[in-house]
């Protein structure tokens, strides 16, 4: 098993930066692995990504540096077990309200005696020959992300942060600010004072604060602390680099023509 380099970079107070991965292309994932970044956000809640997709993405960034870590649809623990045994390095789970539910996702990416993981590693332990080893380092290695999208995961950060086990947070602004009665406005000053105070929260924790940010504002994220970072998806770098084409090319076709 392959030692954890973003959990490991987060534990050091460094900035880890991801990419999401929405696509079940194994192909633009490949595209993707050759460049700088430290994680891919492999979607399975919003994206249409099943398990089998996921393999395939995992096999295709394999030879890479890339820390690969699911988002899983729900704070589930069979499709949480599933896509361990395929060789993810940490799990981002939603939708987390409550220290209870926190903990729920713990357990489900653990092995006993810390956890209720199933034991049987397919992949992540190359087909067996790895078995031992896998078992041995699989807790401590793979990461744990809870993310905080609603007023009531704000209300009880305090208890989350204190669960046991979790390694980063992600906040997502787009569901917080629909929570917080400003639906397509993650930019409100209120929220944006939310979010700030969610940051400020993880200090003198262990926890990394996490964000689904962008290009444009990850400076002011940084500023207040965050270090476990997606900043683009596949999708919005192929458009936007499309646009940008386009933009380009019309504009000389226009000076000649």
């Amino acid at each position: 098993m392959k030692k954890n380099i973003t959990k490991r970079k987060l534990k050091r107070g460094e900035v880890a930066i991801g990419v999401a991965i929405t696509t079940p292309s194994p192909d633009i994932a490949e595209m993707l692995s050759n460049l700088d970044f430290d994680w891919f956000f492999i979607d399975m809640e919003h994206a249409p990504l099943e398990v089998k997709d996921v393999q395939l993405i995992l096999q295709a960034i394999e030879s890479s540096n890339i820390t690969p870590i699911v988002r899983v649809p729900w704070n589930d623990p069979v499709i949480i077990k599933r896509v361990l045994d395929l060789g993810a390095m940490g799990i981002i789970v939603p939708w987390i309200n409550s220290k209870e539910e926190a903990e729920k996702a713990v357990k489900a990416c653990k092995y006993p005696p810390n956890g209720i993981r199933g034991c049987g590693p397919r992949r992540a332990s190359k087909y067996g020959l790895d078995t031992l080893n896998y078992l041995r380092m699989a807790n401590e290695e793979i990461m744990v992300v809870v993310q905080i999208e609603t007023i009531n995961t704000v209300k009880s950060i305090k208890d989350i942060l204190s669960v046991k086990g979790i390694d980063a947070t992600l906040v997502g602004p787009m569901d917080l600010s629909a929570s917080l009665g400003y639906l397509g406005n993650p930019d409100h000053p209120k929220v944006k004072e939310i979010i700030y105070r969610i940051a400020k929260a993880h200090i003198g924790t262990e926890v990394a604060p996490g964000i689904a940010s962008s290009v444009s504002k990850i400076k002011e994220h940084l500023e207040v602390g965050f270090k476990f970072v997606n900043v683009t998806s596949d999708c919005d770098l192929i458009i936007r680099g499309g646009q940008e084409a386009i933009r380009i090319v019309k504009r000389i076709i226009h000076e000649i023509v």
